[in-house]
């Protein structure tokens, strides 16, 4: 089970550092010889839907830089963007660019967060992106991505990036991606009535543990603007959940009804991921999906890509 083996594992780490005197000199010789290095660490995604035609719309995220000297040994974080065209035709263009570096941020000037480590909100607009890029506002259409990649530059000459990702860095608990991607959504509109469906992942095979480590509680909640609530979800075998569920430990299906006529609205939000297992697919009544949802996604409202309905 998952569960006890992450305990397992904790228990013998527990076990070995204890074991160890204090002053050894095997040890000491071994951390004196450690290379420092450096993450940088997403504290909370702002934004990152791009609607259509919206010129303050733009891309938002707070982040903070982890090192061995509370961030002293970064010297600079440079900011790359680039564009995927993701809604490229037969005989048309693929405007797919290669990324550019658009600024460079002093970490000198970076505010301090609560833990004594330097935090930064960076923010670039529709506008200044593709200003940045070889393209035009006729060239960005729904579903089309843009790309924004951070790269940390150490006063010894390392960098760090998303090449340098491990599972440890990129997971929902420490979460480290460096490369993030801002979706070019349509406007918001009324949603198409009917039976939507929602296809379940999980890629450990033991139902969804959104939150915490026992389960408990929906991964997915749909909240309609007639009041009307869907709690969405695998079930898990650790404990009750406390709300209806669906059957599958590694996959599943579920749907929810939009009446016609009576919903103008309706919100999308994703719980949270402990392990970084979940993903799943928003489908629409007209068989269109308009969200893909990968593992590891941060906690928050889901975009939905009206451009494809």
């Amino acid at each position: 089970m998952k569960i006890f083996s992450k305990i397992l594992s904790f228990m013998v780490l527990f076990f070995f550092i204890s074991s160890c005197e204090e002053g050894d000199k095997v040890f000491d010789e071994i951390q004196a010889n450690v290379q420092r290095g450096a993450v940088l660490r997403t504290i909370n995604v702002i934004s990152n839907e791009i609607p259509i035609g919206n010129n303050d719309s733009n891309f938002s995220v707070e982040v903070e830089i982890q090192d061995q000297e509370n961030g002293k040994l970064v010297q600079a974080v440079e900011v790359y963007i680039g564009f995927r065209d993701n809604t490229v035709a037969d005989g048309e263009t693929d405007l797919d660019t290669e990324e550019v570096l658009v600024e460079i941020l002093d970490p000198s000037t970076f505010s301090i967060g609560e833990f004594g480590l330097p935090r930064t909100t960076y923010t670039i607009t529709l506008p200044e992106m593709v200003a940045a890029l070889p393209i035009s506002n006729d060239d960005v259409d729904g579903s089309d991505q843009f790309t924004i990649r951070f790269e940390l530059v150490l006063v010894d000459g390392r960098r760090y990036s998303f090449a340098d990702n491990s599972g440890t860095l990129t997971g929902s608990f420490f979460s480290s991606p460096f490369l993030y991607t801002a979706t070019v959504v349509c406007p918001p509109k009324p949603p198409t009535p009917g039976v939507w469906t929602v296809e379940m992942q999980d890629a450990f095979g033991d139902g969804w543990q959104p939150t915490t480590a026992d389960g408990g509680g929906p991964g997915l909640v749909v909240t309609l603007s007639d009041g009307t609530v869907y709690e969405i979800g695998l079930c898990t075998p650790y404990e009750d959940p406390g709300y209806d569920c669906t059957d599958g430990a590694s996959s599943g299906t579920t749907t929810f009804t939009v009446p016609a006529g009576l919903t103008e609205a309706a919100d999308f939000n994703f719980r949270g991921d402990f392990w970084g297992e979940i993903s799943f697919q928003i489908i629409t009544p007209n068989g269109n999906t308009v969200a893909d949802i990968p593992a590891g996604t941060e906690a928050g409202s889901i975009a939905i890509d009206y451009c494809k309905d």
